[in-house]
Formats: structure tokens, sequence, C-alpha cells
């Protein structure tokens, strides 16, 4: 998510309803900005705050072999993990239909054909419930859902970012394994609450040319 805004004209590009509400694709000069219910939630501005998502991650992992992605975006999270030759597999679970549909066309050549990669797996799934449900565990887990634990476009996300939500992600993670959170602004409420479950916790920034910074939180499993 990236919420640097560029000039342009306007043009909608495709709109579709789900259970969430309306989500909408949109592009402004050379830039595709994808909204829902009328928030702004990501575009192709810019991308190294979900780079480093991913990138972070990996980098803190000595063996990242599979990696798992919550919500697609853009595809700029799952095309900077398969840049990395360690990953063997990299799973993204997308909620919405339409945003994986968007990447396999508008926005196939800024992903990098990402979704076509071999490695790749793309899951059409509420994150939650499939990570309740699954049993695979995972070296590395990125999360990119809605705008962060203090800035929610969907309430029910909000279950990612609560004890028992990290218990869940701590549960599905392999010993050394690393879990990172991308949010919109600073929370260093859900910051301390990091502490208490993983006794590693790195928070890291990217600055926007407007407004707050983009921020990551890098946990990591004993």
């Amino acid at each position: 998510m990236n919420r640097n805004q560029s000039a342009g004209i306007l043009e909608r590009l495709e709109r579709h309803s789900s259970p969430r509400g309306d989500i909408q694709l949109q592009k402004r000069g050379q830039h595709f900005e994808i909204i829902s219910n009328g928030t702004f939630l990501m575009a192709t501005y810019n991308g190294a705050s979900e780079r480093l998502l991913v990138q972070a991650a990996l980098d803190c992992c000595e063996n990242p072999a599979q990696v798992l992605i919550g919500g697609l975006g853009v595809g700029f999270s799952l095309a900077e993990a398969l840049r990395d030759d360690r990953v063997e597999r990299a799973t993204v679970v997308e909620i919405e239909e339409a945003v994986l549909a968007w990447n396999r066309s508008y926005l196939i050549e800024l992903n990098h054909n990402a979704l076509y990669d071999p490695r790749a797996e793309a899951i059409h799934a509420d994150l939650i419930e499939w990570l309740a449900g699954c049993a695979r565990l995972f070296d590395v887990i990125c999360l990119d859902i809605d705008n962060g634990p203090d800035w929610m476009v969907y309430e029910e996300n909000g279950a990612l970012y609560n004890n028992s939500g990290l218990t869940l992600l701590g549960s599905r993670l392999n010993p050394g394994g690393v879990v990172s959170f991308w949010s919109a602004s600073s929370a260093p409420d859900f910051e301390a609450r990091l502490r208490e479950f993983f006794p590693s916790v790195q928070r890291m920034t990217v600055d926007q040319q407007k407004g707050e910074p983009d921020y990551i939180y890098l946990a990591k499993k004993e």
C-alpha cells in the first residue's frame, strides 16, 4: 500500500461488489489505484514499503524457503519474494477475487507476471479463516492486510493483530521464522504487544512524499 498522490486524469477501469462492499480499480496518469468503499487502499506509485515488507523479512530469516503473503495488493510484495532464489514457494492469500483478476491483467507487467511464476501459489480466501484451518508451517509470513493495526477499512481484520491473532501467526512459523506487518501509521501499542509474543521485534520506516511514513514491523520467533 502506498499513499503518494500522482497527477493525471482519473480513469475508472472496473468496479465490483463483494460481501465487504465495493472495490474499484482506477488509473491516474500512468499509475493504478485500488479503492475500497471509497477508501484508498493501495497504488502503484512507488512500492518501496511493500517491497521492504518482504525483503526485510527474508533478510532476517536464515532459510526462507516457504513464504506466506497475506494480501496481494498490486503484486509488488509477491514479486519481491520471487526475486529471492532461496524461496521455494510463495503462497499469497487474497480475499478479493477482483484483485487476483487485476493482477493477471491490468497489473501483470508491473508485478512481472508474479502469479504465473511456478513457485507462486494464489489462494482466494479470507486469511484469518485460512490460517485457522491450515496445518502448514512457513519460514516467513508477510502481512499487508488493510491499512495496518490502527487504521482498518474492515474491522474484521483486527483479529490478525490481537493476542489470538499473534498466537495463531506464531503457531504457523517454523523455529527461527519471521513475520512482518505493513502499517500506514505508527502503532506503538501493537509494537508493545508484539514484544510480548516474540523475542525480537524491529520497526522500520519508509518516508513518503506527503504525510506520515509507512511502517514495517518485523518479529522473529525463537
